[in-house]
């Protein structure tokens, strides 16, 4: 480690050493792979010096392709068998981040991705999609209408939803489908004043994708007061008792058993409005195929990092979906 910075946590003096080339062996520390610990390493080594990965009895691990399997459409599969994702649009003025979700979904591999609009929104979203299908609703009782056809088994609620009682009772609604569920942005902050309520209803197929704001709002002072950001992540999702995806430059996804993987492959050009909305997307559309919470929430975050470094200068959120069919080709079958 360069002097100055702490391994386990990431955090650094202010007197830290930079270095150009970090060599370290068998595998990789958190300081590594956490900021701003990351920023003083330069280029990272990982020197074999011939212990066995089995040595490694972790649940720590750096967020690689190695950690799990992109499903792959079957020989005798159909559009089905992918499954069927659910994007929930806000109202008229605010329709673009679900689209945006959608897109994301359909291109990590749902068989089928649909729109849930209100009906004053109807004509926007139809004007901008082809692929992507639109299921009119009218409040909570025309989305769990909705969501009684198990076919559509994940969900998307959060993107330009709106802070508001409305969509607090909305996300009450998918939480009681049995669907998988990915909340991000609204769908976390219309439960500011009532988590404890929202904690009672998750379950093991939900992900919360929240940056630091909104993690906050969840977890009052929990990323103050923990030593890393790790440990925030690990204990934020034992407490909601589902999947925390806590995003930045370093996203860590924690699992309520203490599994966790720290993500280091995002590009600075990632904050850039939308790119989490794709991001949402890409979880859900993975969990649509099958995949568990944990994995598909690191998958997505991999894929979304990747997309963005291929794509590099000048990169918008409309561009991650696109990068996806060359990210995907590179990945193995």
């Amino acid at each position: 480690m360069p002097t100055g910075l702490d391994g386990k946590t990431g955090q650094v003096r202010p007197d830290a050493f930079r270095a150009t080339l970090t060599v370290t062996f068998f595998r990789k520390k958190p300081g590594h792979l956490l900021m701003p610990g990351r920023a003083l390493c330069g280029e990272i080594v990982l020197g074999d010096i011939g212990i066995p990965a089995e040595a490694a009895a972790t649940q720590l691990h750096e967020n690689t392709p190695s950690l799990w399997k992109i499903p792959r459409p079957d020989a005798e599969g159909h559009k089905y068998s992918r499954g069927h994702c659910l994007v929930v649009s806000g109202p008229v003025h605010a329709t673009g981040a679900a689209r945006l979700a959608a897109r994301g979904a359909l291109r990590v591999g749902a068989g089928l991705v649909s729109v849930a609009s209100p009906p004053e929104a109807v004509a926007v979203n139809a004007a901008h999609l082809t692929a992507i299908m639109i299921k009119p609703f009218n409040g909570t009782a025309g989305l769990s209408q909705l969501l009684s056809d198990k076919r559509l088994n994940a969900v998307v609620m959060g993107p330009g939803l709106g802070v508001s009682p409305k969509t607090h009772e909305l996300v009450v609604a998918a939480l009681s489908s049995g669907a998988s569920l990915v909340l991000d942005a609204d769908a976390l902050t219309s439960f500011q004043d009532d988590r404890e309520f929202l904690f009672r209803l998750l379950h093991d197929r939900c992900v919360l994708t929240p940056h630091a704001g909104e993690f906050e709002r969840l977890f009052p002072g929990l990323l103050a007061q923990s030593a890393s950001k790790l440990e925030a992540a690990r204990l934020a999702a034992k407490r909601a008792g589902c999947v925390v995806l806590l995003k930045g430059a370093d996203t860590v996804i924690a699992a309520p058993s203490g599994k966790a993987a720290i993500n280091a492959n995002a590009p600075p050009s990632l904050a850039t409005a939308g790119a989490g909305d794709v991001l949402a997307g890409f979880a859900a559309g993975l969990m649509a195929q099958g995949m568990a919470a944990f994995d598909a929430a690191a998958g997505a975050t991999w894929l979304h990092g990747e997309a963005a470094t291929r794509f590099g200068p000048g990169l918008i959120a409309e561009d991650l979906p696109e990068m996806l069919p060359e990210v995907l080709k590179s990945l193995p079958g």
